[in-house]
C-alpha cells in the first residue's frame, strides 16, 4: 500500500517534466516595416498559417479575419476614429508582405492585428488555469 505513495508522486513529476519540455518553438510573428517603408513584412510564420493564407486566393486585408492594418488617429485630431487600411498580401515561402493601396504617411502610426501563429494556450497555461475561451491576436503599433 505504501509503495503507491512513493510511485504516484514520481509519475506525476515525470509527466509534468515531459509536458514542460515540449519540442515546440512557438515564437511570435515578427512584424515590421519593409526597408523602404512601402509595406509591412510578417516573418516567422508557421506552416499552418501560410497554408491557410495560400488557400485564400487574392486575399484583400479589408475582408480578412487573419490580418488587419488600422491607421491610428493622429496627435492633431485625437477624436478621430481608427479606420481600416486596405491593401494586398504577397506571399513567399517564409514571409508575407502587406502592400497598402495608399502609401503610408510619414509620422503616422498604424496598428497591426495578426492572428497568425495564435494559439489558445500551452500546457503550462492549462496547468495553472490561465486558459482563455478565445484566441488572442498579436497586436503591434508601427510608426513610420
Amino acid at each position: 500500500m505504501y509503495k503507491y505513495l512513493i510511485i504516484l508522486p514520481l509519475v506525476f513529476v515525470l509527466v509534468v517534466c515531459l509536458i514542460s519540455c515540449s519540442p515546440a518553438n512557438n515564437k511570435p510573428v515578427m512584424i515590421r516595416f519593409s526597408p523602404d517603408s512601402s509595406g509591412i513584412v510578417f516573418s516567422r510564420i508557421d506552416a499552418a498559417g501560410l497554408l491557410e493564407l495560400r488557400n485564400t486566393s487574392g486575399i484583400d486585408t479589408s475582408y480578412s479575419s487573419v490580418l488587419s492594418v488600422m491607421e491610428m488617429p493622429g496627435e492633431n485630431n485625437p477624436l478621430a476614429f481608427e479606420h481600416e487600411f486596405p491593401g494586398r498580401l504577397a506571399m513567399s515561402d517564409s514571409t508575407i508582405v502587406f502592400t497598402p493601396l495608399v502609401t503610408f504617411s510619414k509620422g503616422k502610426s498604424y496598428q497591426v492585428v495578426s492572428y497568425l501563429n495564435a494559439k489558445f494556450g500551452n500546457a503550462a497555461m492549462m496547468l495553472t488555469g490561465k486558459l482563455d475561451n478565445k484566441v488572442k491576436p498579436q497586436t503591434v503599433v508601427l510608426t513610420r
